[in-house]
């Protein structure tokens, strides 16, 4: 399936017709005036985004799912759907040559003619026998580019198809990485509650052997021991839950590799580090990398020809018909050319009245044209769109990381002095509890906010059309 894309340059650079002229021109104004030609776009936009996040290992898996993914075949075969019917339309611009042999008896009667014997010996008769070969040459030939237009348009829809398969990729590969980097994170958080289970019930020990040392006044109290039971259940729930978001996410990342859900997976156990953001893109390479908007112009640019065909149908259309053989009463002398015949004919059609059928199809066609360029449009403004909000995303996703790092440094130093205190006699349970649990709180937000940075980074290499290529 890999091969596929160029594969398309190739076929098509065969065909009959033009492949038609990019009408991206028809959207350039929806650039924003503020993105200019800095050294930073010059540089180009990340083409290695998954070897970048995930090593060599979400590499392999982002591979396998391009091979085994079912939804990557159904894409792949339209692209060759979409081929052939651009291969077809070119045939039938061509002579078309058949070649035949035919075999015929008859019997005819003569009725009214007196050819009868002495006797009245009935009505007359006779058979014959007729034997050929022939082959017919027929050519409509295109004068006017009618054919080559309809074909044009087929081979726009082909390069759609292309990009459309392109685009389904660079989707399948972000859905991998999203699945893996959900796995990660589950093995994280599932880490931290078994390490807070561990505290938790080192906690516990501590309180019940002040409570069973009747040590009232320092705090042994028994409602301390049971908000210490009640934390470690807490926190076995909390166990499950994050081991049941890991088996999602496995059997989520097994089916997007187009393996059976088994649940046997085996990811990595901590999210890779944030790499540094790519550089942002010139509006002109933005439009040159998507493949939702190249695909969206070549829909555009099919609907285009196809305005062409249909104006062309208005122009008369020649046809030259040419056939040679033979004819003869006897099978052995079928391929006799003394016995050989011939005809050569050609025509003229002009259209002059259809009921309006023409224009009605030139009006249904514009509108579609119309239709497609709409669509183009709301592509390009989609995609700046998602440049924009993913920018914005990483700014404020970063703003809260440093938020929760230096909330996650008190706490930390807060749950260190509560231990302390307690167990020097000068602290509460309730106190050491709380700062306890207010670090493992916003432990687990940290990892969810790597991951969710990490997501976004996903969907802006997305946005800037950052398409998936293997290393060399």
């Amino acid at each position: 399936m890999k091969k596929i894309l160029p594969v398309i340059a190739a076929v098509l650079a065969g065909c009959s017709a033009s492949v038609p002229d990019s009408r991206i021109g028809a959207v350039k104004n929806e650039a924003p005036p503020r993105w200019s030609a800095t050294p930073e776009a010059k540089a180009g936009i990340d083409t290695n985004w998954v070897g970048r996040l995930g090593g060599a290992r979400a590499e392999a898996l982002v591979n396998e799912a391009f091979l085994r993914n079912p939804d990557m075949r159904v894409a792949a075969e339209r692209v060759n759907r979409a081929i052939n019917s651009a291969k077809s339309a070119g045939a039938a611009m061509n002579p078309q040559v058949s070649a035949g042999l035919n075999a015929a008896r008859q019997k005819q009667i003569f009725v009214g003619i007196p050819l009868g014997g002495p006797g009245g010996g009935g009505i007359p008769s006779a058979n014959f026998n007729n034997f050929g070969a022939n082959m017919t040459v027929s050519w409509e030939p295109d004068i006017w580019g009618f054919r080559r237009a309809g074909q044009a348009a087929l081979i726009a829809d082909a390069q759609a198809e292309g990009n459309a398969y392109r685009a389904a990729r660079a989707s399948l590969a972000a859905q991998v990485m999203r699945a893996w980097l959900a796995l990660a994170e589950a093995n994280e958080q599932i880490a931290l509650a078994t390490e807070t289970q561990e505290l938790l019930v080192a906690t516990k020990d501590i309180v019940l052997d002040r409570y069973n040392n009747a040590l009232a006044a320092e705090g042994g109290a028994a409602a301390e021991v049971r908000l210490a039971e009640s934390e470690i259940a807490n926190n076995e729930a909390l166990i499950a839950q994050r081991t049941g978001e890991r088996e999602q996410a496995i059997r989520q990342l097994e089916l997007l590799l187009g393996r059976y859900p088994k649940g046997i997976l085996q990811a990595a156990t901590a999210l890779p580090d944030v790499p540094a953001m790519p550089p942002s893109g010139l509006p002109s390479e933005l439009l040159l990398r998507r493949p939702d908007i190249l695909e969206a112009e070549r829909r555009f640019a099919s609907t285009g020809s196809l305005v062409k065909q249909a104006k062309r149908a208005f122009y008369p259309s020649f046809a030259i018909t040419g056939s040679s053989g033979t004819t003869t009463d006897t099978m052995r002398q079928v391929f006799n050319s003394d016995f050989g015949v011939w005809s050569l004919a050609g025509g003229l059609t002009q259209p002059i009245w259809a009921g309006g059928k023409l224009r009605t199809e030139i009006a249904r066609i514009k509108a579609d044209d119309r239709s497609n360029l709409a669509r183009l449009q709301s592509t390009v403004l989609k995609a700046f769109g998602e440049v924009e909000q993913a920018m914005v995303a990483e700014k404020f996703l970063v703003a809260r990381e440093r938020a929760i790092a230096k909330a996650l440094k008190s706490a930390e130093e807060a749950a260190d002095a509560a231990s302390s205190e307690y167990s020097s006699g000068v602290g509460d349970a309730l106190t050491l509890i709380t700062a306890q649990g207010n670090r493992v709180a916003l432990a687990s937000q940290k990892t969810t906010l790597k991951r969710l940075r990490l997501d976004n980074r996903i969907t802006l290499h997305l946005a800037l059309g950052g398409d998936y290529r293997p290393r060399k």
